[in-house]
């Protein structure tokens, strides 16, 4: 076996085993959310007032017909839709088969970022609007399962925020398109009517620390220079 063969080898096989959908830092070692952010706002606060508020500015976007079917089609959570958001905001395709560096580390980049909101998910358990005011989302198909699981922080915010960050870092030059994307993806949930707007802010102060985080990481460090080099390649 050559050296480059081995590499080869090597590289999809840290590839393989960072797309297994696992965060690669520990939840115990994970900053934690209900000491560095405070608790979602009391429903007699002013603050709720504007989640209020921010929930009918909400409902008005669904009659924009583009804006709710960009909503409608931002309820999904997954490493592949944020591939095809933000490779079309780059102008490039990210995939698990065409960058596969670049997806190994968005994979472990998500995974770990989304074990940040746990803590605080569980011991909140705030309502979510649809259910405080007994109106339809515009995804009803999930509904029922999100009934069940805390408003606050945003998983979805976490997860468009995260993947926004990442890319950022690597593909500087597409930074305005990228972050503006992943704005969008978090005010999705707003308009979709299952997270307040407290809930999306949360959500992106989490993906921040998160980030952060990795960066002390040797083993995400060395996924993301893995992934420079192949985003290099893909834009001369």
């Amino acid at each position: 076996m050559t050296r480059r063969t081995f590499l080869t080898l090597a590289l999809l096989l840290v590839c393989i085993a960072a797309t297994a959908q696992e965060p690669i830092i520990p939840s115990h070692e994970l900053p934690n959310m209900r000491r560095f952010l405070p608790p979602p706002p009391d429903t007699a606060s002013a603050a709720f007032q504007y989640d209020k508020a921010q929930y009918r500015w909400g409902l008005e976007q669904r009659k924009d017909s583009a804006r709710c079917a960009l909503a409608t089609r931002d309820a999904e959570w997954s490493v592949d839709y944020m591939c095809r958001i933000m490779g079309g905001a780059m102008g490039i395709t990210l995939s698990k088969d065409s960058t596969p560096a670049i997806y190994a580390m968005l994979t472990a980049g998500i995974f770990t970022a989304d074990k940040v909101s746990e803590t605080a998910k569980k011991h909140y358990m705030r309502i979510r609007p649809y259910m405080y005011y007994g109106e339809p989302t515009i995804a009803p198909w999930d509904e029922e399962e999100l009934s069940h699981n805390g408003s606050y922080p945003s998983g979805h915010t976490i997860l468009g925020w995260t993947t926004a960050l990442l890319l950022t870092e690597l593909a500087p030059e597409h930074a305005d398109t990228i972050l503006a994307r992943g704005y969008m993806y978090g005010q999705s949930r707003v308009i979709a009517g299952f997270h307040w707007q407290s809930d999306v802010e949360a959500g992106r102060l989490a993906a921040s620390a998160a980030v952060a985080r990795l960066h002390a990481d040797k083993r995400f460090m060395k996924m993301m220079k893995r992934a420079r080099k192949e985003y290099k390649k893909l834009s001369r």
